[in-house]
């Protein structure tokens, strides 16, 4: 077989593999979606039996028993799982938004929503969220312990007056008010590049924590003006978004000057480094602590897309952020926008 003949082998097995590797999504989707509905149903007509014939709870461990019996080799008949499918059609059964957006993610997503969340927009945005970052049951979960849904609500930047309208529904999913950094291995004290350091080490875990949709471009980004060199801490690239996110590490509070550094950088990335193709960068600084009023005004008349946020490097969660969350007007547009 000739060289041509081999590229040509190659991109043909290629196509196939491809081909194949979508049927089986597909072919997954389609399962996932058949499940949740018979779930849906055997929710539904217990509830309906109950009502109906005046049945008591303790009807739900016989029924699991009679189901494992008649189908051995079937997983999913448990009594543990046969109250979820109960509790699925009690929670969305008259939020016809609901049933059709749960039908979208696997089963284990929507028992874990469900156990986790009661809130009724925080369980819309963690489904919405599964399904638009094709988030994994873990991450899922992680997301959920780390209160992404409160952090992302209360993000503060500049996004709805310097980004393309078609760009700043999904930009405000990008930076969360509080990043947990839990997965480092550092003491009390350390300086910037010894968080760097540790971050590129744990990446994985970084860009999951990050959002999920990242991918790594690199550390220490050099930009060369007029024969001076400067350097971006990390550079990502947002691949939902189509730009490039530049990352600013800050080990103490959050200082108004932060913002001249970073506008500066984002200017030579949209002007050096983004493609054609590409949206504009948006940056992202990160501080130990900060002022809610003092980004505020920070980032009030800034020209550049920029997002101020803290980070911990242990896991705390302050769950009093429920009490400071926007209306819940404000969340359901918000909601509305993840597609």
């Amino acid at each position: 077989m000739n060289i041509t003949k081999t590229q040509q082998y190659a991109e043909f097995l290629k196509e196939l593999k491809d081909r194949i590797r979508e049927a089986q999504i597909s072919a997954l989707k389609t399962v996932n979606k058949q499940l949740v509905s018979l779930y849906w149903d055997i929710g539904k007509s217990i509830i309906e039996k109950q009502k109906t014939e005046k049945w008591g709870d303790a009807v739900i461990e016989n029924i699991a028993g009679g189901l494992q019996h008649a189908f051995p080799g079937m997983k999913g008949f448990s009594k543990r799982n046969l109250w979820n499918m109960r509790d699925f059609y009690l929670s969305y059964g008259k939020n016809e938004k609901l049933q059709t957006l749960s039908a979208q993610i696997s089963w284990s997503h929507n028992v874990a929503i469900l156990e986790k969340s009661k809130d009724i927009l925080e369980r819309e945005f963690y489904i919405r969220m599964s399904r638009k970052y094709n988030w994994s049951y873990r991450v899922l979960l992680n997301n959920i312990e780390n209160q992404t849904y409160e952090k992302t609500l209360l993000g503060q930047t500049n996004f709805d007056v310097t980004l393309p309208a078609d760009m700043q529904a999904k930009a405000r999913t990008v930076v969360k008010d509080e990043y947990t950094f839990d997965f480092l291995e550092l003491g009390d004290d350390f300086s910037e590049r010894q968080l760097e350091n540790a971050l590129v080490a744990r990446v994985d875990d970084f860009l999951k924590e990050m959002g999920g949709i990242f991918t790594f471009v690199g550390r220490q980004y050099r930009l060369e003006i007029d024969n001076k060199e400067y350097f971006i801490d990390i550079l990502l690239y947002h691949r939902s978004l189509k730009c490039l996110i530049a990352v600013e590490l800050k080990i103490g509070e959050f200082f108004p000057e932060y913002i001249g550094k970073m506008q500066f950088y984002l200017s030579v990335l949209d002007d050096r480094e983004k493609m054609p193709d590409e949206n504009p960068s948006i940056g992202i600084i990160l501080c130990k602590t900060k002022s809610k009023m003092t980004v505020e005004y920070a980032l009030k008349d800034s020209q550049k897309p920029i997002g101020v946020a803290a980070y911990t490097v242990v896991k705390n969660l302050p769950k009093e952020l429920k009490d400071q969350l926007p209306s819940a007007e404000q969340i359901a547009i918000l909601l509305g926008e993840i597609e």
